[in-house]
């Protein structure tokens, strides 16, 4: 599944040392990787990112090779519709891959830019000349432009102090995401022995104010005690977070739906909460909880359909992100 993650790394890349980005710009059948996905190719060679299963990426940097040299972008296919090659991708597919010599560094920076902002950014590849533009949205396209959209890395914002919020914590952060742990010193573990978490300590969650997420956050509750859930939850669950569950027993949600009321949150909000926490029934441990959890705020990113877009032909085409 495509995100901002999986092309910063190559964006990053180009913006600092030059070379050729490739993008997949059409696919026929199925594909290890998705529309869009981007892949660099440095002036010595160097590759960051894979658009196959390893298949074909021997075969492209050849190519990226020769486009470096001439200045000119270079279409290629690959599979099904593929005139020109041998090669066979082992899905059965057919892909079309862009190579753009040189892309502008400034219009990359500025891609980067709009990420690290937790902002959308819209790139407009043209797919004659590989020319890369900077839009203000997606409506901006003309009839037949492919726009990529790239949306801000998802962010995990995980509430607790006990073991199952740093195991939680670790693992998100293990897998490559932002992660910030929020809990009250001395409560249950000392957090600053726990790794090189990102911590934000909490003296009391009785008169604490939450940070306002955007929609690419999930916040994640794992308290034992519930006493403070719901004050924050009620001011969570108006916000724009994809993703919002707390960690309970059947009974501690019921008392946690009261809560809510009483706090006056509305029945319309109340609905952002999670039903469930997690994809496994029954979890006794710290560490099955968290791959529970986890693969739950992970399988709502990818169903939601506004987290990436593509732009082709004058349609959208809705791509999910994880």
């Amino acid at each position: 599944m495509i995100e901002y993650a999986s092309n910063r790394v190559p964006l990053k890349r180009l913006s600092e040392t030059g070379g050729v980005l490739a993008v997949i710009t059409e696919i026929v059948g199925t594909s290890y990787r998705n529309l869009g996905t981007m892949m660099a190719f440095g002036p010595d060679g160097q590759r960051t990112g894979s658009l196959s299963s390893g298949c074909i990426e021997d075969d492209i940097a050849e190519h990226a090779a020769e486009v470096f040299v001439t200045g000119k972008a270079k279409s290629l296919r690959y599979g099904q519709g593929s005139p020109f090659f041998d090669l066979k991708l082992p899905c059965g597919g057919g892909l079309s891959i862009l190579l753009i010599p040189q892309p502008d560094p400034a219009t990359l920076r500025a891609v980067l830019a709009r990420g690290d902002a937790r902002q959308q950014a819209v790139l407009r590849i043209g797919l004659t000349d590989g020319a890369l533009t900077l839009l203000a949205d997606a409506d901006a396209a003309a009839p037949g432009d492919f726009v990529v959209v790239l949306e801000p890395e998802l962010r995990f914002w995980v509430y607790g102090h006990g073991i199952e919020a740093i195991s939680f914590a670790l693992m998100a952060q293990a897998a490559g995401y932002d992660v910030t742990l929020f809990g009250q010193e001395g409560l249950q573990a000392d957090l600053s022995r726990v790794g090189p978490l990102n911590i934000t300590r909490v003296p009391s969650f009785r008169s604490y104010t939450c940070p306002v997420p955007d929609r690419r956050t999930a916040i994640t509750l794992f308290f034992h005690d519930h006493e403070n859930e719901a004050r924050l939850l009620a001011q969570f669950l108006p916000s724009d977070a994809f993703f919002i569950g707390a960690q309970g027993s059947l009974k501690a949600r019921q008392r946690l739906l009261a809560d809510l009321e009483v706090q006056g949150v509305s029945a319309a909000h109340i609905a952002n909460l999670r039903t469930t926490f997690g994809l496994i029934g029954s979890c006794r441990d710290p560490r099955t909880l968290a791959v529970s959890v986890l693969a739950h705020v992970l399988s709502v990113a990818g169903d939601s359909a506004s987290a990436y877009a593509m732009v082709e032909h004058n349609k959208v085409r809705e791509v999910p992100a994880a």
